[in-house]
């Protein structure tokens, strides 16, 4: 009887614990985003890019493009290769699989375009490498390493004080 007990006991405080922490990690960070390409380059920003941010959520790792414009088209997909814009030399991204984003925004002066290390992301979970592919004809590519291929949106935000967010989220498990 007392074994009977204790095994009731047991499973009545596994049950309560799992109400406690709540659901799993996995279920909690649900992104079924897919990992197809996305957004059309449908028009150009009045105004340029001025500058590109990183963070670290909980599900994804966030790219923040800032452009002094509005109504820009922009595409974001994975890519074999990203090569630099204008010269089609080819840019070389740490990490499993290689995003591209283009982003129909000249860059601001002084924007460091080439850059192979626009973001510091050592450390996060998802992102490799950030890295400026370069901008000709008012048309910027930026290249990001991605530790694989895995589930991407994007969103296009307002920016406080004027222009735009250009939001690029990727998940850090299918």
């Amino acid at each position: 009887m007392r074994a009977f007990i204790g095994g009731l006991l047991t499973l009545v405080m596994s049950a309560a614990l799992v109400g406690v922490t709540g659901t799993s990690a996995s279920a909690a960070c649900a992104t079924p985003w897919g990992s197809l390409e996305k957004g059309s380059l449908s028009g150009y920003s009045e105004g340029p890019l001025e500058r590109v941010r990183t963070g670290q959520q909980s599900c994804y790792d966030r790219l923040v493009i800032e452009v002094d414009g509005t109504g820009f088209g922009y595409l974001a997909g994975y890519v074999d290769e990203v090569v630099q814009e204008g010269s089609g030399k080819p840019v070389p991204l740490r990490g499993g699989a290689k995003l591209r984003i283009i982003v129909q925004a000249a860059t601001a002066p002084g924007f460091p375009a080439t850059s192979p290390e626009l973001a510091n992301v050592s450390g996060y979970s998802t992102f490799r490498q950030v890295a400026g592919a370069a901008s000709f004809e008012s048309q910027t590519t930026i290249g990001v390493g991605v530790r694989a291929r895995l589930p991407f949106r994007v969103l296009t935000l307002p920016r406080d004080g004027g222009g735009t967010r250009l939001v690029v989220d990727v998940a850090h498990t299918w």
